[in-house]
């Protein structure tokens, strides 16, 4: 094939395309300065480009051609340098409570899909104290991120994360201070008291998580209203660790410390982990589910599948947490002046143009209609999926 020269003395085919020469995988590492000489411009027009910053500056043709020879000669930013001349990392810090719930891992992969399209880097930090103060696990996160992401934690134990002001949203939170993003958890907790009226249950017994934090004491005000507004009657409460055992323990305490009369016939548990325990309880105390007493989950786990019989649950959509979560602190950004500003997430609101250059990610599409924008909260909708744990109470 006939090939013409470019200003800069590189090859480009007919058309436009540019032949890049393939560099030994053991040579030295790319610099701007090739992409520039490949793709027939200067070197401004490379950190344009690849820093995001062409529109208006470059034509799309030029910037195709600059993108194609970065990718052929396999260039990659320097990045240290870059933050030393920016003052931005590109990087944010994802901080959940444990490891040990798959929820968590569903909020980090929806993160990690919004935050990859938009040139973002996403941390995952498991605090080791829990939903106790969260310690820094950088010298100075402030040098090190652009901004942080908590999922089911108090802000007041993100102070050390938070010094020097770096950006935060609050996930699952009553945060008023910050952004936050939270599931409709009242309405999924009357989604469950309408379910279990409907199958004629009067007598519900809570399996209540005692874990002191905002999400389980909104399941607990509403379920308790829920109910009384139902006729129902919330007979027991009773707390216990999260996890089955503390649900094998509470749920026998519930079933086994109400007379006949007064006994529950359904079980509402504030987690999936809570509702395995108490389908462990039932069957010790020779009671059926359904048949004899119905129970309910909470956070549709990849456990209330794979139990028997299989839990009725509310699917909280963790993945959709986590990318509103990476949305809204970007929007967080462009929102700054300054060093955490506009050119720290210079893709927080991609343009036409952008998104059509941009990598796709399933969760990096406008928010769905379903989401609620109420100031600087997200609140997103929960789904009842009733299945074989629950039907009618028994017959007197």
């Amino acid at each position: 094939m006939c090939l013409t020269a470019s200003p800069s003395g590189s090859a480009r085919r007919p058309g436009g395309r540019v032949a890049v020469p393939q560099r030994d995988a053991a040579g030295p590492r790319p610099t701007s300065r090739d992409v520039a000489h490949a793709a027939g411009v200067s070197q401004a027009t490379v950190s344009l480009v690849l820093g995001d910053k062409w529109r208006g500056r470059v034509a799309e043709p030029t910037a195709e051609r600059v993108r194609a020879a970065a990718r052929t000669l396999g260039y990659r930013p320097n990045l240290a340098a870059r933050s030393l001349r920016t003052g931005h990392t590109r990087t944010a810090l994802l901080v959940v409570p444990a490891l040990t719930n798959d929820f968590f891992a569903g909020v980090y992969t929806g993160a990690v899909e919004v935050a990859s399209a938009h040139g973002f880097g996403l941390v995952l930090y498991p605090s080791p104290t829990g939903i106790a103060p969260a310690r820094d696990p950088f010298a100075s996160a402030r040098a090190a991120l652009d901004g942080v992401i908590a999922s089911s934690m108090a802000v007041e134990s993100l102070a050390e994360l938070r010094a020097g002001g770096l950006p935060l949203v609050m996930l699952d939170s009553d945060a008023s201070d910050t952004a936050t993003v939270n599931f409709d958890i009242a309405d999924g907790m009357r989604q469950v008291a309408r379910h279990l009226r409907a199958l004629g249950h009067h007598r519900i017994a809570h399996v209540a998580s005692a874990v002191d934090s905002w999400t389980f004491a909104v399941r607990a005000r509403a379920l308790a209203g829920a109910v009384a507004g139902s006729g129902a009657r919330l007979v027991r409460t009773e707390r216990c660790e999260l996890s089955v055992p503390g649900g094998l323990a509470a749920a026998t305490r519930a079933l086994a410390g109400v007379p006949g009369p007064d006994a529950p016939t359904a079980l509402v548990c504030d987690d999936d982990l809570l509702a395995a325990g108490a389908l462990k309880a039932a069957r010790r105390l020779g009671l059926r589910v359904p048949e004899d007493v119905s129970v309910t989950g909470f956070d549709d786990l990849a456990l209330a599948r794979a139990v028997e019989p299989e839990l009725t649950t509310l699917r909280l959509p963790a993945a959709d947490m986590g990318a509103a979560g990476m949305r809204a602190l970007l929007a967080e950004l462009a929102e700054r002046p300054g060093p955490s500003g506009p050119s720290a997430a210079s893709a927080a609101t991609p343009t036409a143009a952008s998104a059509s250059s941009a990598p796709s990610a399933p969760h990096d599409a406008e928010a769905p209609e379903s989401e609620k924008e109420g100031g600087r909260e997200t609140v997103l909708p929960v789904t009842l999926l009733a299945r074989a744990s629950t039907g009618p109470p028994p017959t007197p």
